[in-house]
């Protein structure tokens, strides 16, 4: 597999992860304790700032 098509893989995987989190957070978050909906927003920000990196990277081998 070459690094393209790993990194695209790779992003393809956490954009999937994100929404999960994001539906999550939409759907149960006035159902969640504080300390957890923290945390998973903190995790939902983390795969936003990965996916931005990730994209970058991408771009600047073309």
């Amino acid at each position: 597999m070459t690094l393209q098509s790993e990194l695209n893989t790779i992003t393809s995987t956490l954009s999937e992860l994100g929404a999960r989190l994001t539906a999550l957070v939409e759907r149960d978050g006035n159902e969640l304790d504080n300390e957890l909906y923290g945390e998973l927003v903190a995790a939902e920000r983390a795969i936003g700032t990965l996916l931005r990196r990730l994209n970058r990277a991408t771009r600047s081998m073309s």
